[in-house]
């Protein structure tokens, strides 16, 4: 244990001199997807398609805004969302260049080298698919190998227990409930905090490659091992 000169326990010295801002940059392309800058006037009207899938809206219930009233609703939404350096929105799209749903940086804090994926929105087009799992690699690499932040964090609504499935096979750690984080269109949130950190990448990089690499899809394009990085929290 490191103590100081009164005998009092300290945190591991680092060399530290922070990480570097994202900026709005194309990230990719994988195999599967490839992410690009939200630009409300290409990406709207496909994204707008995609999301009508969700005929019962319930990819928006535990979002912060609720499913827009039409396309130029939608637009202006996204028009205002594109502007914002945090979050900080990208479009995921297709191999043939469709936009099929949207991430975002946010609680960028270069100075701790901490910063989050938050405001996922797949709509049905990509949901279940190896683009959902590619993006979210993409997202993360680039976070830590490009960026150099030393934690990566997911929170979603406690109740919310597909993200909460999600964070854990995409290999994040849970750290615990926030318990009346937040008030959500007149409800509240209880907050699941899940993180990963720089020395933890390395392993989880090998494992995400292993399950994007090619011989790991039978010919009809079904996974033939899965991915799961994280046991279940009890």
């Amino acid at each position: 244990m490191i103590t100081n000169s009164l005998g009092q326990p300290l945190g591991q010295p680092i060399q530290w001199s922070g990480a570097l801002r994202p900026q709005r940059q194309s990230l990719g392309p994988g195999r599967f997807c490839s992410l690009q800058p939200l630009q409300a006037a290409q990406h709207a009207a496909q994204l707008y398609a995609a999301q009508a899938l969700d005929a019962g809206g319930a990819n928006w219930t535990y979002l912060p805004h609720p499913p827009p009233i039409d396309l130029e609703d939608y637009r202006q939404r996204l028009e205002i969302q594109q502007q914002s350096p945090d979050p900080l929105f990208y479009t995921v799209l297709s191999p043939e260049g469709e936009a099929v749903g949207t991430a975002s940086y946010l609680r960028i804090q270069p100075e701790a080298g901490s910063i989050e994926v938050g405001y996922i929105h797949f709509t049905p087009r990509m949901q279940r698919t190896a683009m959902s799992t590619e993006a979210m690699y993409l997202m993360m690499r680039h976070a830590f190998e490009d960026l150099g932040y030393r934690r990566y964090e997911w929170k979603c609504d406690s109740l919310n227990a597909p993200s909460r499935a999600a964070a854990l096979r995409l290999g994040f750690r849970f750290e615990g409930i926030f318990r009346q984080d937040r008030v959500v269109k007149g409800h509240n949130r209880d907050t699941a905090w899940y993180s990963v950190i720089d020395g933890e990448w390395p392993e989880l990089k090998r494992a995400f490659q292993a399950w994007l690499a090619p011989e790991n899809f039978d010919s009809r394009g079904v996974q033939r091992r899965p991915l799961r990085l994280q046991p279940e929290a009890h």
